[in-house]
This record gives structure tokens, sequence and C-alpha cells, in this order.
């Protein structure tokens, strides 16, 4: 099983080729060698291990579009479902496709908090409840590790922001650490037996994570008992000693880290104990057996489980994700008739969010798509409405590109297909035949059939040296530059608009991107990345929101799809707002006053403001939902299956939120809101959301009958009342009397749920067992947990502020 710790004939074979190791290879093991793996060592029989970024997909060792993989909806959509063991399926998946791209390790999953509704990475993320967030997380890793890939639950700790991540110091209380930040790794180790943790850039409290000793190794290993392996986010160890003494094993990426001869150099000079080399050392050992990578060791997992559909679960999690937060005079399912479809989204789909998250599928299917194949021929209509997207995108749709490598006498040295405009060629990844010391220039070329007439904007993602035509023209040929210190600007960066050129529809011209290879010899890793940007003509605004308006005039039913973009939300920035991008609330407005039947489908994430939703018959939320998405959303909107999703964090306006700041000061980012975020914030606060934590509605109604309690087990009893079959997820909350004193405490917070399903008039019970953590505080006097006895009311129902049936308990 993926849980169980390691067997003792696996720990005989770590220490047998331990025993073989010199100190050159041991501090060799502990860095990166490139980008991605770390090396082979011949001598003990040990392959090189392989690690990829998820957690929705497994991406592989090559960032391009021609290695595609299974994109699964975003972690926030994963844990809307509220189900653990559909989170364990979708890890299964991933191991499967892990396995399929020759990688040992997954980098995923992401288990830090929806501190703030600013946090740019929210989408990576499950929750604003630390309970909620373990459990999904739990399931993720069983799942992964149950087909013997290893998984680094991230980022140890306190990565709740993006702003500065590099060097902001978080202050966080003792308490707020161990009740919140800390809590959803503490229930993965002990209930999945993770194989590997990774380290966060930040610092917390004064100590940057790659080296605290306190949280890593006192807390982590000591008192959780982990056994796994430690990496550092990708360039964030800084000192080769302090991140060795804080309990890092592993250096990334390579092959320039603080670790490999810098370290054995340590340890010769006397600045390291050769004792603590060994340490990391195993911990790197015993990984590499569990996944079967170490002569002598049996892996954890000999059989593979049985192939997984990817594309029917990335369909199946979507549509249990979606959450219809309003469905007023049940304007869903979509009753017989027409349908205006609404919304630049809807067509061009927005399945995944940006950054390292990223991953290629190789099939997309739109909402327009999803909707045509399943409507009747005829019934549904198109119109863009408003897109929400303001600046360039990479190339894609009409591009046929390819990238041509030359040396400095312009002597071509490979080439390379480039399916969507974008070059990320990390460390060794470079076509065949060329290396780093060769490579003088790559360009993009090839051919762009336009889809529309007029004015066509291209421009330039990336740092350096750049020469653009279009047509023939050359309309660019200088150096783009950032006055941002982020070394991940390149990827992360906005696109710069170069060129105007003013184009036919189905007229295809030749397009070129040439860009000049520069790598300085300081950088830890070598990394080539820059891409081919472009924009559609631009219609005027107000004509495409008039035309969005008789189209939905004309039809029995509107569904307007709403979305972020990836200036809004991505890794490498937190977000200004929570509005919609554009001129979409505009649209929306609109076409509700156009078609009093209007159905808003929200397209992001993470939470944004819907000024509009009391003017609309519904709204559904589908978060980012992966490649089915539209398949899923068609399901959804005939009633061919129910929403199955719950908010697993609250969404509100940004003005009545409780928690936001993301901003340091002078470097430093208090956390001064204590164990009061998410849900727990907006109750002390008395103010009230759009939609509380918990809500989501179905296609049935549910009744609740009674609640028992016998010792921690909940048993609840509920009927479906409505008139077709369902799901519903059943939540139990925790509310203390008044607070003896002490400690100020949450008015009430999650202590478990459990999903059922019933035909209509069927009568089901629902079990949750109660957690001994839940009556617990951290008790910062004597740095321990403390079990808070006296009268408790166990509330249950179908969100924080729906609580249908209660009883009281005394422990």
């Amino acid at each position: 099983m993926a849980g169980t710790p390691t067997s003792p004939d696996t720990e005989a074979a770590v220490e047998a080729a331990l025993g073989k190791l010199d100190l050159e290879a041991k501090t060799r093991l502990l860095a990166g060698q490139d980008t991605w793996s770390l090396p082979a060592l011949p001598e003990i029989g040990l392959e090189s291990l392989v690690m990829s970024d998820g957690p929705i997909g497994v991406r592989g060792v090559r960032w391009s579009a021609d290695d595609p993989s299974i994109a699964l909806p975003s972690p926030t959509a994963l844990a809307a479902t509220w189900d653990p063991e559909l989170a364990r399926r979708a890890g299964t998946l991933l191991a499967q496709e892990a396995r399929r791209k020759g990688v040992h390790v997954l980098l995923a999953p992401t288990v830090n908090l929806h501190r703030s509704p600013l946090g740019g990475r929210h989408f990576e993320a499950y929750s604003e409840d630390p309970y909620l967030t373990g459990l999904i997380g739990a399931g993720y890793v069983n799942g992964v590790q149950s087909g013997g890939v290893g998984t680094t639950v991230k980022h140890f700790v306190a990565n709740d922001a993006e702003t500065d991540r590099f060097t902001v110091n978080n202050l966080v209380s003792e308490r707020a650490l161990r009740e919140l930040y800390l809590a959803p790794f503490e229930l993965i180790v002990e209930n999945a037996h993770p194989w590997g943790i990774m380290t966060a850039y930040n610092t917390v409290n004064g100590t940057t994570m790659t080296e605290h000793h306190h949280l890593v190794n006192e807390v982590l290993r000591g008192e959780w008992g982990f056994d796994g392996y430690n990496v550092s986010d990708w360039m964030a160890a800084r000192s080769t000693k302090g991140a060795i003494e804080g309990g890092l094993d592993v250096a990334m990426p390579g092959p320039k880290t603080v670790y490999g001869e810098a370290l054995a150099r340590a340890v010769r000079d006397g600045e390291v104990d050769e004792a603590t080399v060994d340490g990391a050392v195993r911990n790197v050992l015993r990984l590499a057996a569990r996944v079967g990578i170490l002569a002598g060791a049996e892996p954890v997992v000999a059989e593979p489980p049985e192939t997984v559909d990817g594309i029917e679960l990335a369909r199946e999690i979507a549509r249990r994700s979606f959450v219809l937060v309003r469905n007023e005079n049940q304007a869903l399912p979509l009753k017989q008739g027409t349908v205006a479809l609404i919304g630049a989204a809807a067509r061009d789909a927005r399945v995944l969010g940006g950054g390292s998250a990223t991953v290629f599928p190789s099939r997309i299917v739109s909402p327009l798509d999803g909707l045509t194949a399943a409507l009747p021929e005829g019934a549904l209509s198109y119109a863009v409405g408003a897109d929400p997207n303001t600046e360039l995108a990479v190339a894609d749709k009409g591009f046929e590109l390819r990238a041509i490598c030359r040396d400095a006498d312009g002597q071509v040295i490979g080439t390379a297909s480039a399916p969507n405009g974008q070059i990320q060629w990390m460390g060794t990844d470079l076509p065949e035949g060329v290396t780093h010391d060769r490579l003088h220039t790559v360009e993009l070329t090839g051919t762009f059939t336009p889809r529309e007439s007029g004015p066509h904007t291209f421009g330039i993602k990336g740092l350096g040296a750049f020469g653009l035509t279009i047509a023939g023209t050359t309309y660019f040929d200088d150096v783009q530059r950032t006055d941002k210190d982020d070394p991940f600007e390149a990827f992360f960066g906005a696109p710069v608009p170069c060129a105007e050129a003013e184009l036919t529809a189905g007229e295809p011209v030749d397009v070129s991107l040439t860009y000049v290879v520069v790598l300085p010899e300081d950088v830890p890793m070598k990394v080539i990345s820059f891409a081919l940007a472009h924009q559609e003509p631009q219609r005027d605004p107000d004509e495409l929101i008039a035309e969005a308006a008789r189209a939905a005039r004309a039809a029995d039913t509107a569904v307007v799809v709403v979305a972020t973009t990836d200036r809004v939300e991505s890794e490498g920035f937190d977000r200004g707002d929570l509005r919609l991008p554009g001129r979409q609330d505009e649209l929306v407005r609109a076409v509700a006053a156009a078609n009093p039947n209007t159905v808003v489908v929200v397209n992001s994430g993470s939470p944004v403001e819907l000024p509009w939703r009391e003017d609309v018959a519904a709204v559904l939320l589908s978060w980012f939902p992966g490649q089915e998405g539209g398949a899923a959303l068609a399901d959804v909107l005939t009633g061919a299956h129910e929403p199955g999703g719950r908010l697993p964090s609250t969404w509100g306006s940004l003005t009545d939120a409780p928690v936001t700041r993301v901003l340091p000061e002078d470097g430093e980012l208090p956390y001064d809101e204590g164990v009061f975020i998410g849900y727990a914030a907006w109750e002390k606060e008395g103010r009230t959301p759009a939609y509380p934590f918990g809500h989501g509605l179905g296609y049935t109604d549910w009744t609740y009958e009674s609640v028992e309690v016998q010792g921690s087990t909940v048993r609840v009893r509920l009927r479906n009342s409505g008139t077709r079959a369902g799901r519903e997820v059943v939540q139990v909350y925790l509310a203390p009397a008044e607070a003896e004193a002490g400690a100020e405490r949450p008015a009430r917070r999650l202590a478990g749920f459990a999903g059922v399903a019933a035909a209509p008039g069927e009568s089901v019970e629902a079990t949750v067992e109660l957690p001994r953590r839940a009556f617990e505080i951290w008790d910062e006097k004597t740095a321990s947990w403390s079990f808070v006895k006296g009268s408790y009311e166990i509330q249950v129902g179908r969100s924080i502020d729906d609580r249908r049936v209660t009883t009281t308990i005394n422990v």
C-alpha cells in the first residue's frame, strides 16, 4: 500500500547502497543534474530519478505542446467535489500519465491555503479550509502513489501569495501555523505517507524555508515522522550549510546548485558533518527504492493499477466540480428551445491556469464544441459578446510553425516543431543535434492563416534580442528588457505588441520571429524561453455587446460564458482586484436585460466579483475545467448530469473580504488575522459574502431529518425530497460554546463531511467521524495541542450558512 512505511528489506538496501558511495557521489546525488532529474549512480544500481510538474497533468521533461498530456480540472475544481475518493482516482490517472512519460515523481499537490482572495495562484491550491484541503490532498497523494509514482506536497509552508515570493518574510504566529498552514501537510503525512515534500521560496518568521530547521527537522520529520525526501522549489536554495542543516535533501535545478561540489567542499572544510549529508542521501535512496529505480530494493508498487480512461475521468471530475450557486425558477437544466451561447471564452476556452501548472492537452472541448454536439441542429447560435483578453496571447489557432536552430555562422544545426508558437527549452532539452555551445539563434517560422479579416496585432513574449517579420515586412529588430528582478519574468511576463498587419481571412502569410540566444555563465539553469504572440482584429466593443443582446433576445435561453485570463490568474503575481477583465460585466447586464432567462457560466479558477448575480436566472461556476470542460458543461446544462460541486472557498466582494493583504512592507507580510481566515474571518467580522463556504445547488431538493452523535460518530438522516436522483454533500460543523478564558476561537469549523446519493423520495444516512483535532487548539505557552473540554453544538447542513439540524454534545 502507498501509505505503509518502507520495509526493513528496503531500508537494508538503502544502507547497503549508501555504504558504497564516496563523498563526491553523495553530494552529486543531492543536486539536480539538469532541470528535472537527479544523476544516475551505476556503481550502486541507481537510475536517474525524473521529476515533473503537475498538478492537473504530467508535463514531463519537455515544456512543449508536441508532447501532450491529459489536462484535468484545476485543484479548486477538484476540491469543489468534496470527494477524496475522486481525488484518489485523479491521482491514479496521473500516475499512469507519469509512467507513460518516464516520470518517477510528480511535483504536486499544492496544499497552501486561500488566505486572501487576491492570491494569484489559488487555482492551483484547494481551499481556504485546512481540513478540506488535507483530505482532498491525501486522496490525491494516495492515488498517485498507488501507481508507484512519488508526490511532493508543496509549498512547505505559508506560500499563500506570489508577490515577492522569493524574498518575503511571512510573520505567522505559532498557533496560526499549527491550526491553519501546517495542518494540511500534517494530515497528508498522517493519512497518505507522501514520499516527498517541496519547501517554499518564502521566509517564515525570519528563516527561509529551505533552511528552516525547526519546521522541517523538528516538526515535519520529528513530530510527524515524515521519512520522505525534501526538495527545494526551483532555485529556492540559497546556502550550502544552511540548507543541508535545515533539512533540505535536494537542491533543484542543476547543474549549478548549492550542493554538489559546494557541499563536498563544505564537508572537507569541516563546515558540515558528513553524517548530515548521509541523512539526506538516505532519504533520496529511499525515494528511489519506492519508485523502483534502486537495484536490490523492491518497489512499493510492483503491479500498476488498471488503466484509467483519462478523457472520461476528466469529464466526470469537471461536471462533479461545477457549482450551481443560483438557479431561479429552475432555469437549469435547460428547457427545450433555442440557446444563444455568448462569450469569447465559450469559443476559446480557458481550461487551466498559468505558470508551472501548464500542460498541453491533445484536445480541448470548448463550451461551443460541447453544446453544439449536445443540442439539436439549429438550436444553438453563437456571439462573441466581449473578449476578456485585452492583450496578446501566445500564437495558436491558425499558425503552423517550426523552430530552426542556427550557429553563429548561420548554419542550421537542428529543427523542432512548435505547435503553439512558444519555445521553452530547459537544460539539455534541446532539439536533436543542438548544443548550448553552438546555438546562436532560434527562429520561429511558418505561416499564419487568419480566421478574420482586419488588423492583426503581433508581439513578443520574452527578454532579449528579437527580429519579427510578418508577410515580408520587418516590424521589430531590437532588444526587449524588463525592470523586474523575478528570474521567471520570461515565463510569466506579459507579451509586448510589436506589429500590426492588415490581413484577409483565409489567406496565409509568412511569419518569422528570430531570437538571439544569450545564456549568462552564472545562471543556475540554462533556459531558452520566448514566444510569438498574436491578437485578432478588435471589433468595436459596443457593437459586440449589442450583437450579443440581439442574439439573446431572439433565443429562449441565453448562456453567457465569462472568464479570467492568464494575466489575471497565474503563477508569478497576485491579483489587483476581483473584477472580471474587459467588459464582461457590461455584457452580462446587456444580455440579462434582453432575456430574463440568462444563465452565466463563470470560467475562473478562484473567486471573482459577480455584481449582476441577482439579475440573472442562474450562475454556474465551472472553474478551470480541464480539457473536457465543454463536454462536461453540456452534460450539466442539459440535465444529463447534475452539477455536483460545493464551494471550497468563500465568494464575495473585495471590499467586504476581511483578509486581503498580499503586499509586503519592508520585506515583511504579517499574518495579523491569526487563525481567522476564510469563513471564520467573514463570521468574525459579521460580513455577508455573495456565496458562503460549502454552498452549492443540485437539481433536486433535500430534507434533513435528524442528527445523532455516539462517541465521535455523527449520523445524519436525510431524504431526497425532489423529483430526480441526486447527490448531496452533508457538512458537519463544530461550534464551541462561549469560550472559557483563553484563546479566541472561530464561531464554527468544518469538522467533517460525507457524500450521499439517493433516488427521489429515498432516505439515506450519512456517517461522519469527528477528528480529535476538531476539539483542540494550539497552546503557545506549552507549545502543544490542548484538548478543549466543554459544550459543543454539532451543526449539520448544506453550507456554513445553511445549517439544517443540530445537536449538542459535552466533551
